[in-house]
C-alpha cells in the first residue's frame, strides 16, 4: 500500500478494489480456459464478497468491466442492429469423406500445390463444429464494449448486454490492447438444456427444439436479469482484428493468444499434416461427441497459415479455405408400444410415447414427449405406428416422421383425455392454446404447487410452510388439498420429521391468522392461471365477496380494469369446475374469510395509477410491505427501470437503478419522503390509512 492510500481511506478502496478485478479475472481465466482452477470455489466466492462490498461503500469505484456488473438494465423495444466490419460469412458443408477430398484438391488448386509430397501439404487445422449461435466480441483499450450476433453475415444484433451474463465471458481482458475481434459460439450446456425443457414442460410452455433455439433466444432476450438466469457458455474460434500487437501469423497461434489473454476456446483442437489426419480426427470426435456437455453436427477445417488464407480467398458466401464436415444424422426406429399423458405439476397435460426400447447415441431410448394434441395429430402417430426417432441437435429425442407403409391394420387415432388422468375432473383447452389443463386446484399431479402458492407471503403468508414439509405432509397422505391444511392438529403435526412441538404449534398459529386475511389475497392463494396479485386486488375490489365472484359472468370479468379476454376465460374455466368449488366451500366452512375486499383508494395521490420502482434499503420499512402498499393506492409495482417508469423509492444504497432513473428524468422519492407520505394517510397517498406493516395494511 502506498503512503497515501494509508492516510486516505478512499485512495485505499480504490487499491484494493483494482487488486481484487485483477485477481477475480486471473481466478476466472484459471477456471473457464485452463481448467485448473487455484482456488476453491469458497475463496473465490468471497474475493467477489470482497469486491461488493468495497463497491458499495464506494459506488464511484465501480468500473464497467466490473466482475459485478454482469447484468445490465432492461432494453426497450427491439435489438439494435450492427453492421460487422469483416463479414461474418458461412461455411460450405460436406456430408461425406470423398466430400471432403474434392474440397481439399480444390484448395491444393487454388494454392497452387496440387503436386502430392510433403513439401505441398497444406496445414490445416480441425476444430469441433459446436451448434450454437455465432457472436462477435470487441474488446476495446482491453474491456469488452460489443458482442454481435452473425444475423445475415454484414449486420447483427448488438446482444452485449446478455452476453455480458455469461460467466466465461471476460469483461476485461488480461493485457489492455487497445482492440480485439474474436468469433465464437454462444452455446446451452446439455444437462441445463435438458432440465430446461423439462420444466418448461411441467409449467405448460412449449420445450425449446434444441439447444441452438435455445442459446439464441436466451441471448435475444430484452431483460439481461431473465438471461443471465440461462447458464450459457461459449468458445471462441477466432482471432479477427488486433492492435497492440502483431497479428499471429497462423490461425492456431491465433487460438493460443486468446486463450493467453484469458478467452476461453475448445481445447478439443487439433493441427493437422495432412488431410488423412483430418479424417481422423473426424472420425473420431464422430464417436466421442455423446461425452460432451455441448451439442456438436461435425467439424470445421481450417488453413492453418493467414497468409495462405488470404492467397485461397472467399466467394460472396464462403471463404475457400474452410468448410464444415457434417456428422451423420443420429436416427433409428422403434415401435410406439402406447401413448401416455402425464400431468404437469401446474397441470399441463402433455402426451408421451412409450417405445419399445432402442438403442441410440450412446443411451437407451424407451419413451418420447409428444408436446401436446396438435403436436401429436400433425405427425398422426398412433399406438403400434412404427417411427423414426432422433436425437441430433437435440437432448430430448423426438420423434422425426411415421412410417406409414408399416402401421398395422386397426391403428386409432390419438384423442386427448376429456378428464384428467391423475384426478378425474374435466380438462379444458382455452381457446388458441394448445395446452390441455386440469384446473382442479386439489388435483394430486398438481397439489405440492398449489399448497405451496397458496402459503406464498403473498397469498396466505403462512411461515414454516416450506417444500420438504409439504412433501412429508402429501407422502404422508395429510393433505389431499389446500383446505385441509385447517385440520392440522399439534400432535400429529409433531410427530412429523424435524418438526417438535413448538415449531408445529407456530404452523398452527399462522394457518389460524391465515383465516383473517383480504379477500385479494384468498383469490391469488387459488392459483388460477393468469391472475396475479395486482389482478386478484382488482377482483376483491370489484367483488367484495366471494359469491360476487362465483356468480359473475365473463363479461362482468371483463369489465374490471386489465382483466381481458384470456383472462376473464380462465377465471370462469376455475371457479365453474365442481372440483374448486367444493374446495372454496370447504375453505369458508373452515373459518377463511370470503368477503371484504380491498378498499378503493378514496380520492388521488401521487402514486395513483404511477409505475413505481423500489430500490435500496428503507429502514423499518420492508419492500415487500412497502410494494403491496403501493399496489393498495392503485400503483403499478415493477422491477425495471425504464421510460415508462413514473417514480423511483429510493433507499440507502441504491445502486445503479438511481443513475437510471435520473438519466431518464424519473421522479425520485426518498425514504424520508416515503415515510411522510405514509403517515399523512389517505390525503397524501392515494387514499389508504395505515402503515404498510398495521393489521388491516398492507399485511392484513
Amino acid at each position: 500500500m502506498s503512503p497515501k492510500a494509508a492516510s486516505d481511506p478512499h485512495e485505499a478502496a480504490t487499491q484494493r478494489a483494482a487488486r481484487l478485478r485483477r485477481e477475480i479475472w486471473r481466478h476466472r481465466k484459471r477456471y473457464y480456459v485452463d481448467d485448473d482452477p487455484l482456488i476453491a470455489d469458497a475463496e473465490y466466492d468471497r474475493l467477489e464478497n470482497d469486491l461488493q462490498e468495497v463497491e458499495a461503500r464506494y459506488p464511484d469505484l465501480i468500473t464497467p468491466d466490473s466482475p459485478t456488473q454482469r447484468v445490465g438494465v432492461e432494453l426497450q423495444g427491439e435489438l439494435p442492429t450492427v453492421r460487422h466490419a469483416i463479414p461474418m460469412l458461412s461455411l460450405d458443408n460436406v456430408n461425406a469423406f470423398e466430400e471432403l477430398e474434392e474440397w481439399h484438391g480444390r484448395l491444393r488448386r487454388a494454392l497452387g500445390r496440387e503436386e502430392p509430397g510433403a513439401e505441398t501439404e497444406v496445414p490445416l487445422v480441425a476444430e469441433l463444429k459446436i451448434d450454437g449461435v455465432s457472436v462477435s466480441l470487441i474488446y476495446e483499450a482491453g474491456a469488452l464494449t460489443r458482442a454481435v450476433t452473425r444475423g445475415d453475415g454484414v449486420t447483427g444484433e448488438d446482444v452485449t448486454w446478455s452476453v455480458r451474463t455469461i460467466p466465461a465471458v471476460p469483461l476485461r481482458l488480461l493485457e489492455p490492447l487497445p482492440f480485439l475481434e474474436a468469433r465464437g459460439e454462444v452455446y446451452y450446456p446439455l444437462k441445463d438444456f435438458g432440465e430446461m425443457n423439462r420444466r418448461r414442460e411441467e409449467e405448460g410452455e412449449a420445450p425449446f427444439a434444441n439447444p441452438r433455439n435455445a442459446a439464441a433466444g436466451s441471448i435475444r432476450l430484452l431483460d439481461p436479469k431473465l438471461a443471465a438466469e440461462r447458464p450459457l457458455n461459449l468458445f471462441l474460434w477466432g482471432l479477427v482484428r488486433l492492435e497492440g500487437r502483431p497479428m499471429p501469423a497462423s490461425h492456431s497461434e491465433g487460438l493460443r493468444l486468446l486463450a493467453d489473454l484469458g478467452l476461453r476456446t475448445n481445447p478439443a483442437t487439433r493441427s493437422c499434416r495432412s488431410l488423412s489426419e483430418v479424417e481422423t480426427f473426424c472420425r473420431a470426435w464422430s464417436e466421442e461427441r455423446d461425452r460432451l456437455d455441448y451439442e456438436v453436427d461435425g467439424c470445421v477445417i481450417k488453413v492453418d497459415p493467414i497468409d495462405l488464407q488470404e492467397v485461397a480467398g472467399s466467394t460472396a458466401r464462403a471463404p475457400r479455405w474452410a468448410c464444415a464436415y457434417k456428422f451423420p444424422p443420429r436416427q433409428a426406429t422403434t415401435t410406439v408400444l402406447r401413448i401416455d399423458v402425464q400431468v404437469g405439476r401446474t397441470g399441463a397435460l402433455t402426451p408421451v410415447a412409450i417405445l419399445e426400447p432402442v438403442r441410440l447415441a450412446g443411451s437407451t431410448i424407451a419413451r418420447c414427449t409428444l408436446h401436446n394434441e396438435d403436436e401429436v395429430a400433425r405427425k398422426d402417430v398412433r399406438v403400434g405406428d412404427r417411427v423414426l426417432i432422433e436425437k441430433g441437435g437435440d437432448v430430448i429425442p423426438k420423434i422425426v416422421k411415421v412410417i406409414a407403409d408399416e402401421r398395422p391394420a386397426g391403428a386409432v387415432p390419438f384423442r386427448m383425455p376429456s378428464h384428467c388422468p391423475a384426478c378425474g375432473a374435466a380438462v379444458v383447452r382455452p381457446e388458441g392454446e394448445a395446452i390441455t389443463r386440469c384446473v382442479n386446484a386439489s388435483c394430486p399431479a398438481r397439489l405440492k404447487e398449489s399448497i405451496l402458492h397458496f402459503a406464498r407471503r403473498e397469498a396466505m403468508d403462512i411461515e414454516g410452510l416450506g417444500e420438504a414439509l409439504v412433501e412429508q405432509l402429501i407422502a404422508g397422505g395429510k393433505v389431499t388439498s389446500v383446505a385441509d391444511l385447517y385440520a392440522f392438529e399439534a400432535r400429529p403435526l409433531a410427530d412429523l420429521e424435524r418438526m417438535g412441538r413448538k415449531s408445529a404449534d407456530n404452523l398452527l398459529a399462522q394457518i389460524e391468522r391465515s383465516k383473517t386475511v383480504d379477500l385479494s389475497r384468498v383469490i391469488f392463494g387459488l392459483g388460477i392461471r393468469l391472475i396475479g396479485e395486482r389482478t386478484a386486488q382488482l377482483l376483491a375490489q370489484t367483488f367484495p365477496a366471494m359469491d360476487d365472484l362465483l356468480a359473475a359472468s365473463a363479461e362482468d370479468l371483463m369489465r374490471v380494469h386489465e382483466i381481458g379476454e384470456r383472462a376473464a376465460a380462465s377465471i370462469r374455466q376455475f371457479l365453474l369446475q365442481e372440483e374448486n368449488r367444493r374446495l372454496i366451500e370447504t375453505l369458508r366452512r373452515a373459518g377463511v374469510r370470503m368477503t371484504g375486499g380491498v378498499a378503493e383508494a378514496t380520492g388521488r395521490g401521487p402514486f395513483t395509477d404511477k409505475s413505481c420502482v423500489i430500490t435500496g434499503t428503507i429502514e423499518d420499512h420492508p419492500r415487500e410491505e412497502i410494494r403491496r402498499w403501493l399496489r393498495r393506492q392503485g400503483a403499478r409495482v415493477t422491477d425495471t427501470i425504464s421510460k415508462k417508469t413514473d417514480v423511483l423509492i429510493a433507499g440507502s444504497d441504491p445502486g445503479s437503478k438511481l443513475e437510471r432513473a435520473r438519466a431518464l428524468g424519473v421522479r425520485v422519492v426518498d425514504a424520508a419522503e416515503l415515510r411522510r407520505l405514509i403517515d399523512a394517510g389517505p390525503g397524501a397517498a392515494g387514499g389508504h390509512a395505515g402503515n404498510p406493516g398495521e393489521e388491516g395494511g398492507a399485511r392484513g
